[in-house]
């Protein structure tokens, strides 16, 4: 199992310095992968930096650290730019990337963005199929409902052919959301309930049998918080998660009102805890 960690950008509030330094500590610890959140703009939203701009920016002081925003807000993004965007940035990173895509619950950051809240499930398979074609192809034709490409590619194409797609979604999520993670996602984040994980995963796997696809392939990855009301139980947790055989694991620092250099404190404190690769 790869563990990873969650950037703590809202506890950081705008200290470029602070998040460069819990990245480049990560990355240097041996942490397989930085995870970031993603909003745009939504009523009463917190401080957040855009996640592809600001994962541009850590690549470049990065060397080994996968570098994940979880999740974008797919059909909020004209897929065509979006394409472009993820591939530099796997360009930049030298096959570094891997997306976290969902649908979002926010009507209202919809509207301020102009597209269609109540298309979003649709679009969304249709994204991802696009995606899949613009990462691989270097001439695409695709005449879809919401996107129309032909005769034209991305160059350059990025190093991972295709950017691997992870689907974030509810703790439960719906048929529809499972039939998307079976059929057209590399992996799932995993925020049920673990009494629950193994029901969904059967779900999943029904659905990529059915389209001939081997489950196997379909990669896990839950969170576990080291601080905050739990932070007593977070090795058994790993342990737990462990257990269950997911593909990755993320850590949390954040939730407990650390300051920059409480949290960089923390990282260093886990890893001689568990092993993290």
């Amino acid at each position: 199992m790869k563990i990873g960690v969650s950037l703590p950008i809202r506890e950081m509030a705008g200290d470029l310095g602070a998040i460069r330094a819990f990245a480049e500590l990560a990355d240097e610890l041996g942490f397989t992968h930085l995870r970031i959140p993603e909003q745009i703009l939504r009523p009463g939203s917190g401080y957040l930096h855009e996640s592809m701009t600001l994962l541009a920016w850590v690549a470049g002081f990065t060397r080994n650290i996968q570098l994940v925003p979880s999740v974008i807000i797919l059909p909020n993004r004209q897929t065509v730019l979006f394409a472009k965007q993820a591939a530099e940035l796997d360009v930049l990173t030298g096959g570094r990337t891997r997306i976290g895509v969902g649908v979002g619950s926010s009507e209202a950051e919809y509207g301020y963005l102009g597209m269609d809240f109540h298309t979003r499930g649709r679009r969304c398979d249709e994204q991802m199929q696009l995606l899949k074609l613009l990462w691989t192809q270097e001439q695409v034709e695709f005449n879809g409902e919401f996107d129309q490409v032909s005769g034209a590619g991305l160059n350059p194409l990025p190093v991972q052919r295709p950017i691997p797609m992870w689907i974030g979604a509810r703790s439960m999520p719906g048929e529809r959301v499972i039939r998307r993670i079976g059929q057209l996602a590399d992996g799932w984040f995993v925020l049920c309930n673990p009494d629950d994980f193994l029901g969904l995963q059967d779900k999943i796997a029904q659905q990529a049998i059915a389209i001939g696809r081997d489950p196997s392939e379909i990669g896990t990855e839950a969170g576990v918080a080291v601080v905050g009301p739990r932070e007593h139980e977070w090795q058994s947790r790993v342990s737990h998660w462990r257990k269950e055989g997911l593909d990755y694991l993320c850590l949390r620092t954040l939730g407990a009102g650390l300051t920059p250099s409480e949290h960089l404190k923390k990282l260093e404190e886990i890893v001689p805890l568990i092993p993290i690769s």
